[in-house]
């Protein structure tokens, strides 16, 4: 399941969620706003790509690997430096499946990334 949202979220609501007794395990990648001497950023979708890019990701994914399950929300908005940015959850009856899988989502959506990020910089 795929999640683009203004709010916060919480890592343990996602795992909840997603167990079931054909999960051996997770593999969880939590992105946070660096502090690249900057105040925070600004994300915004590109409205008509970023469902379809999306969807297309996790498609390849549960084709590719072992997985049960996946999971992932991307933040938009203003987000201050320390917020969480993108998380992506991925559930296999064994860890290969969910590590792979798990890398290769974050790789795709860095690659085809379907936002503007603009950097909101420091007051001085």
């Amino acid at each position: 399941m795929i999640k683009i949202q203004y709010e916060d979220f919480s890592i343990d609501d996602a795992v909840g969620t997603m167990k079931k007794g054909s999960i051996g395990g997770f593999a969880i990648w939590l992105g946070i706003v660096r502090d690249d001497n900057i105040k925070g950023l600004r994300i915004t979708p590109i409205d008509k790509l970023t469902d379809k890019v999306f969807n297309e990701i996790e498609d390849e994914a549960f084709k590719r690997f072992d997985v049960d399950s996946v999971d992932v929300i991307h933040r938009i908005g203003d987000l201050p430096v320390g917020d969480n940015l993108l998380l992506i959850v991925c559930g296999a009856p064994h860890r290969k499946g969910a590590l792979d899988a798990c890398t290769f989502i974050l790789e795709e959506i860095k690659e085809r990334f379907p936002f503007e990020k603009e950097e909101i910089p420091k007051d001085d």
